[in-house]
């Protein structure tokens, strides 16, 4: 008998979640008041698909008795897995408006599904699935289980399918606001999009801050890009900028833009260790590389060359751009500099320069190959240059 009806948990889900930022923690709480009303649910789970580089999508699982949800990802390419073909979650995507299946013996065989016979071995009794739908056409889905004998009565289903689109209403904002901080995430990094989330958005919102600055830019990509096939440039690029950009954001940089095949990180000196943090980026980044031009050999190809300016100074961190088009970045002479230092490295034929204000601060001038003063362009006085 059911304590109570699906109104009052619409009401919850509507009024009184509005507090709670996470999809997977309302779930939960969802899934413990279904217990409360009467209804025996033993195991739910969302599919969200998503908008992120690395990730498809993501699963949400809670079991009777868990206080925090399990959140698992899958990768581009699952449904090409027979794992995916052979479930449920196929059948949903592949248009079913629900997939119902009692898992006891005596409502006769089920479709030979992986998974219902990993819900029997844990003792659950009946399962239904059926799509989320968010606007725009955007189908997610949700599953619930039960361990009760028989199963779910035609009472409780009806409960449930009653909360659907309130759930998916508060499931669907919750979903666009974790979107727009992933792709915010993926396209400025992650700092940047703190600030955007934090309101700023209009042009001139910025700081200074004192940062050390790297910018580094591959040699001869225009002749690579004439001479090689698409396919193999973009892969070429793709692997340039994993070598690069994992160990920066590795040890806390910031990579803060991509420009054609060159890189602008920084590294925030409101984390004392910040300078020593970009060299062993560097040096990591140059291991890497070296393994990406071992790789790249072997399939008949020159090996890359690059070349990585560093200083250090204060820069203005903010948005620029025009009254409609905005760009989160740094500007500032400190930013020059290093762009300087890096045109610099094609001249003196090494891969890596440093003006001497960095190591000073960085307190490394051990191992440093001092090389003068040199003149960088725009600039009125010589900087005093090194490399490692």
């Amino acid at each position: 008998m059911l304590s109570v009806d699906s109104s009052s948990l619409v009401d919850w889900l509507m009024t009184e979640t509005n507090d709670e930022r996470f999809i997977d923690n309302i779930f939960v709480e969802m899934c413990g008041k279904l217990l409360e009303a009467g209804i025996p649910v033993s195991r739910g789970t969302l599919h969200f698909r998503t908008l992120h580089p690395q990730w498809l999508g993501a699963k949400i699982l809670w079991r009777k008795g868990l206080r925090e949800a399990e959140i698992s990802t899958f990768g581009y390419g699952v449904e090409d897995t027979a794992q995916f073909r052979h479930s449920p979650v196929s059948d949903i995507h592949g248009g079913a408006a629900v997939v119902r299946q009692h898992l006891e013996p005596v409502f006769g065989p089920s479709p030979a599904y992986p998974l219902y016979d990993e819900l029997r071995l844990e003792g659950h009794t009946d399962y239904i699935a059926w799509p989320l739908k968010h606007t725009l056409g955007k189908k997610h889905i949700i599953t619930f289980a039960s361990d009760r004998p028989g199963g779910f009565s035609d009472d409780d289903l009806r409960f449930l399918a009653d909360l659907l689109p309130a759930f998916a209403l508060v499931s669907e904002i919750r979903l666009k606001n974790r979107l727009a901080r992933t792709l915010l995430e993926t396209y400025v990094g992650p700092h940047a999009s703190e600030q955007i989330l934090a309101g700023a958005t209009t042009r001139g919102s910025g700081v200074t801050v004192g940062a050390a600055i790297m910018i580094c830019d591959l040699r001869d990509f225009t002749g690579i890009s004439d001479l090689w096939p698409r396919d193999d440039v973009i892969e070429l690029l793709n692997g340039y900028f994993d070598a690069m950009s994992e160990p920066v954001e590795k040890h806390g940089g910031e990579i803060l833009k991509f420009m054609g095949d060159g890189l602008l990180a920084i590294f925030p000196l409101s984390n004392p260790s910040a300078c020593a943090d970009l060299l062993h980026a560097i040096r990591e980044a140059q291991v890497a590389m070296a393994a990406l031009n071992d790789a790249n050999v072997k399939k008949g190809h020159k090996p890359l060359g690059y070349g990585i300016g560093v200083h250090v100074g204060d820069v203005m961190y903010g948005n620029i751009g025009s009254r409609s088009r905005l760009d989160f970045t740094v500007i500032g002479p400190a930013v020059n500099i290093a762009s300087r230092l890096e045109s610099l490295t094609k001249e003196l034929k090494r891969p890596v320069l440093l003006s001497r204000a960095f190591v000073e601060m960085a307190g490394c001038q051990a191992g440093m190959e001092h090389l003068g003063l040199h003149p960088l362009r725009g600039l009125g006085e010589p900087i005093e240059v090194l490399a490692f």
